[in-house]
């Protein structure tokens, strides 16, 4: 199987803890690696890091942009999971269909697609 390369995104948590809960009970990533100041969670081919810190500017001014296939089965899953902060499903003036999360600490978490 090839290697290729992909882009992960790495954002800012306040507290490892909550956000690996967040990911995991919310949201249905795994998490194989946690300590006190680096996580990484996944689901499927989504893959997100997270690096401790204090201040509170850094999640709350960031972003990761998830596009593809899945989206409409992932927001209704969230739907059903009564994930906080959900969005609605909606497509947006430059011709994507997309869906917003905040996780705990402010990161925004979009979700897109061309085609639905």
């Amino acid at each position: 199987m090839a290697d290729h390369a992909r882009s992960i995104p790495v954002l800012a948590s306040l507290d490892i803890s909550e956000t690996r809960h967040f990911y995991v009970w919310h949201l249905g990533f795994s998490s194989d690696y946690a300590d006190d100041n680096y996580l990484i969670v996944k689901r499927d081919e989504i893959e997100i890091h997270f690096w401790k810190t204090d201040d509170r500017r850094f999640p709350e001014n960031t972003s990761c942009y998830i596009r593809g296939g899945q989206v409409p089965a992932l927001f209704e899953e969230f739907q059903q999971r009564r994930v906080p902060q959900l969005s609605p499903f909606e497509v947006r003036p430059w011709n994507m269909k997309e869906f917003y999360i905040h996780d705990p600490h402010g990161n925004l978490l979009k979700f897109g697609c061309g085609e639905w």
